[in-house]
């Protein structure tokens, strides 16, 4: 069977010191979904410029759909400035005012989200009203057995308490990292160990399933009657940008193919490893990665 899966947001270059790639979690989370199988778009806009033109063309070369791509004519292609540590960990400076802090809705995004049976989706593209604005109606078009992932993808200063809470207002799958549960944990009075809190946001947010990542340790995925943990998988990291959106998107697949946690879990580990240790964030998945 095949899904139909939506990833609403970014769309920019990652500028690193020696070169650019295609980056923006929800277009990685779309393109790694696309490599799953599922009928995958990615929902954004950009410049008319020459960046803009480049990032058609580098999304024609990992076969990505673009019909939900607009091109903005007073706004500029988005770019972040990407600094990777020893450890491969990524720092991101992030530029403003710029294509997709405008995706505007269209007939045509409000025929796709009743058909679209997962989006993810984050923080950092409402930090605009254009594209707040366009990313909730775009939730509330959605039908209600559909998954609705936010990854919450806290960077720099363009995050605050409403528009968290207006996003898990919308949500019934959070993905967070280690590094933006204390985040979540401080803005809404969490407290105990990992697994208190997550259960507190589980319950308090009326959530499905909340997957809780920890770079090489693993990570956790949490429902109401479930908690599956994985230790992580071994591999040298050379570059973990789009990691978690692969992880996202196994994770997603995996629910909607009704797999259990542990191997939902266990296959989503593997993925997010692999994309590790190659150089991009959307690296072609081997076939053996593509089945569980």
């Amino acid at each position: 069977m095949s899904f139909t899966v939506v990833g609403i947001g970014e769309l920019l270059w990652d500028i690193f010191p020696t070169n650019k790639r295609l980056g923006g979690a929800p277009v990685n989370f779309a393109c790694h979904c696309g490599q799953f199988g599922a009928e995958a778009y990615p929902v954004s806009s950009i410049g008319d410029d020459a960046l803009g033109s480049e990032l058609r063309n580098a999304l024609t070369e990992i076969n990505a759909d673009q019909s939900y791509i607009s091109d903005n004519h007073e706004h500029p292609t988005g770019t972040v400035q990407v600094t990777l540590d020893e450890n491969a960990k990524p720092s991101y400076e992030i530029c403003e005012n710029v294509a997709w802090d405008m995706i505007r809705m269209t007939p045509e995004l409000e025929a796709l989200a009743p058909q679209a049976d997962a989006v993810c989706f984050g923080s950092l593209c409402q930090r605009c009203s254009v594209s707040y604005a366009t990313i909730h109606d775009f939730l509330g078009g959605m039908r209600p057995d559909a998954l609705k992932i936010f990854d919450v993808n806290i960077r720099q200063a363009f995050f605050n308490k409403e528009i968290i809470a207006a996003s898990l207002a919308h949500a019934n799958i959070l993905k967070l990292s280690d590094e933006e549960l204390p985040v979540m944990a401080e803005m809404f009075g969490l407290s105990g160990s990992v697994q208190e809190q997550l259960r507190s946001m589980l319950d308090v947010f009326d959530l499905s399933l909340i997957a809780y990542t920890r770079g090489p340790d693993g990570s956790l995925l949490v429902s109401a009657d479930e908690i599956s943990e994985h230790p992580g998988c071994t591999g040298k990291a050379v570059d973990s940008v789009g990691a978690g959106d692969s992880f996202t998107a196994t994770l997603c697949m995996g629910l909607l193919d009704n797999r259990s946690l542990s191997k939902i879990n266990d296959h989503a580990n593997r993925v997010a490893t692999f994309v590790c240790t190659h150089v991009g964030a959307v690296p072609a998945f081997p076939q053996e990665l593509k089945e569980v």
